[in-house]
């Protein structure tokens, strides 16, 4: 398992790190949009789609997508439409969450399709228009979700049951408690204090536009919070983020406890499907980008 792990990881930095540092975005986006895709294939596997409705809705997927990137959506600043998924994914999400497993069956199944469609095709929107900004910029947001997710991990293993009475979600992720929680928003109000440091933007920032979400070349999510709503307001918006991304996770594992499966797919050896890959990632990215507009 350990060997099929390190082998399908060294895979996917050999393809997206080229593509991530190449001279424009279209290599990454096009990689992206591959990975998407495969996702929207899994979440129609997991809402009981048959084998060629659920490579429809792949299909689905990369039109919708295509369409909003031949429309030039990935240079257009979008507030508007960031704010609407934003506050879709908080509120759906702690609906969600608050229902457990047993409510997931109960909604329509054309809405539950639909919805995951729709938060993927965003999801990928975001990631790509990210990457336009600038690759300091969407790198300081993915490493936003990695580094809580490491940080939560150990913290987790560590402290798990020692300061709350009780798990973070039974019923959804057994394994997942509140210490983790408060390490992964430890772990990223630090990640994002030393890159602030080492950058020299914790003071006065370039002058940037700030309207819509045309950053100036270099600038990261953490600078451009800083320099628009100052240090405090930052860190506020990096534990939020944190904490939306433990959403993406859980209601990920909502769903596949729903569908009586441990991963979302075999597509990565080792690693499950591509939806346990970025599951945090699905409501972190919109709501960075809507961090971004304000």
């Amino acid at each position: 398992m350990l060997k099929q792990r390190v082998i399908t990881a060294l895979v996917l930095l050999a393809i997206l790190l080229p593509a991530l540092f190449y001279k424009t975005a279209t290599p990454f986006c096009t990689v992206a949009l591959l990975l998407i895709a495969a996702g929207a294939w899994e979440w129609g596997r997991l809402n009981a789609l048959g084998p060629s409705a659920s490579v429809g809705l792949a299909i689905v997927c990369v039109l919708i997508c295509g369409l909003a990137w031949y429309g030039g959506w990935l240079d257009k600043p979008l507030p508007l439409l960031w704010a609407a998924a934003g506050a879709a994914w908080v509120l759906a999400g702690g609906w969600l969450l608050r229902n457990g497993v047993i409510g997931w069956p109960r909604i329509p199944a054309a809405l539950r399709v639909s919805g995951g469609l729709l938060a993927l095709c965003l999801a990928w929107l975001a990631v790509a228009q990210a990457r336009v900004i600038g690759i300091n910029f969407l790198l300081s947001v993915l490493l936003l979700v990695w580094v809580a997710d490491i940080f939560a991990y150990f913290a987790g293993r560590t402290f798990g049951g020692r300061f709350s009475k009780g798990k973070l979600a039974p019923s959804i992720s057994p394994g997942k408690s509140w210490e983790g929680v408060w390490g992964g928003m430890a772990g990223v109000v630090v990640l994002s204090l030393v890159w602030l440091v080492l950058s020299g933007a914790m003071g006065p920032g370039d002058a940037g536009s700030g309207s819509g979400t045309v950053v100036p070349a270099g600038q990261t999510l953490y600078s451009r919070l800083v320099e628009h709503h100052g240090v405090a307001m930052m860190l506020l918006a990096v534990v939020f983020l944190s904490a939306m991304s433990v959403v993406g996770d859980l209601v990920e594992s909502l769903v596949k406890r729903s569908a009586g499966v441990k991963d979302s797919s075999g597509l990565l050896p080792g690693h499950g499907g591509v939806l346990d890959r970025v599951d945090a990632l699905l409501p972190t990215l919109p709501l960075a980008m809507m961090l971004a507009a304000l």
